[in-house]
């Protein structure tokens, strides 16, 4: 293992105030990164940018507004002088119940910040490495390929997620960016071990490995595909899931 694959590199992550984007907040900035720690709340960027140190900067940010994210990146080239990677992390769970019984508010905030929300720092993110290049990884999910009960706006917020993925890549690949998608199963956050033991067990089984998944885990796949090391990867949707989706 290497720590000093982004030296003199810059970096954003959205939903970095907590679980995954925490993680790979922190991984990125331990090898070498001067990162932009966004959230939508204010105390958990500021309380994960201060654990970082030195290499991060906290910022403020709801992905489901335009305005926020051309704001966001502009901060994040205007104090690091350059974007070179973009985790495209922020994201909501929503309702849980069957497809007749979701509701039109419920459906559109699911996708107004799971997808649209990653439209909208896509486009501006583009815009900051189309000139000299990048790396944008997207943040899907398992459930980018797969179908799952009572989760009708995530599921497909999560499929539109790969595919904006490929079709980006495609565009951009003669200008040196990179874009690909990573789909965790599911995740040891803090939220599920707050519950109860029985349905950690019941998400348990769902995975050939026999155990959920941790943040560090999913967070060790984004920095690889963020690094040099990953130079011929892009397009692509990769699950680090225990096996879920393989059966």
């Amino acid at each position: 293992m290497t720590h000093s694959d982004f030296e003199s590199k810059s970096a954003l992550v959205t939903g970095a105030g907590s679980g995954i984007g925490r993680a790979c907040a922190t991984m990125l900035a331990e090898r070498g990164a001067r990162v932009l720690v966004a959230d939508v709340a204010k105390e958990p960027a500021g309380k994960v940018a201060d654990e970082i140190g030195q290499n991060a900067v906290p910022w403020v940010a709801d992905v489901s507004d335009p305005e926020d994210c051309t704001a966001m990146v502009r901060h994040a080239v205007e104090t690091f002088g350059r974007l070179d990677i973009a985790v495209n992390n922020a994201g909501v769970a929503g309702e849980q119940v069957p497809t007749a019984d979701t509701s039109v508010d419920g459906w559109r905030k699911v996708i107004s910040v799971n997808l649209d929300g990653v439209f909208f720092c896509m486009k501006y993110e583009l815009q900051a490495m189309r000139e000299r290049g990048g790396v944008i990884v997207n943040m899907a999910s398992i459930l980018g390929s797969v179908g799952f009960a009572n989760a009708a706006a995530y599921v497909s917020a999560k499929h539109g997620v790969v595919g904006l993925t490929k079709a980006a890549a495609i565009e951009y690949a003669s200008a040196g960016v990179r874009v690909v998608a990573v789909g965790p199963g599911f995740i040891d956050t803090p939220l599920l071990s707050e519950a109860p033991e029985e349905v950690r067990q019941g998400l348990e089984v769902l995975h050939p490995i026999g155990r959920l998944g941790t943040s560090e885990e999913v967070a060790e796949l984004v920095a690889f595909l963020a690094s040099d090391r990953a130079s011929n990867i892009t397009g692509s949707y990769h699950l680090v899931d225990g096996g879920y989706a393989a059966q």
